[in-house]
């Protein structure tokens, strides 16, 4: 059985990682990675504390959470690929102007 406390750290780990990938990287797909990465630092918390708690509700709510990340890698990478495909880059300092 794993302690609530080493749950929380790798979330917390995980989550900074995130935030460290998309403030540093200039790349579009890894600053979409990296907000999957906190997405799921976020559900990994609220699972830790679910357990803690002996309680289901977060864990439907998680569902709920990777369903909509589902639907945002569907949708994020579709306007990405159109954008490298008009672009030819994804470097976001040569996206700053967006128009076509």
């Amino acid at each position: 059985m794993i302690a609530l406390q080493s749950l929380l750290t790798l979330s917390a780990v995980l989550f900074v990682i995130g935030v460290c990938g998309f403030i540093t990287r200039r790349n579009v797909l890894i600053m979409f990675m990296s907000v999957e990465l906190m997405l799921n630092a976020a559900n990994l918390a609220m699972l830790a504390f679910a357990r803690h708690n002996a309680s289901m509700d977060p864990q439907v709510v998680a569902m709920f959470v990777m369903a909509l990340a589902a639907a945002e890698v569907a949708v994020g990478l579709a306007i990405i690929v159109a954008v490298f495909r008009r672009r030819g880059t994804v470097n976001i300092d040569d996206l700053r102007n967006l128009k076509w």
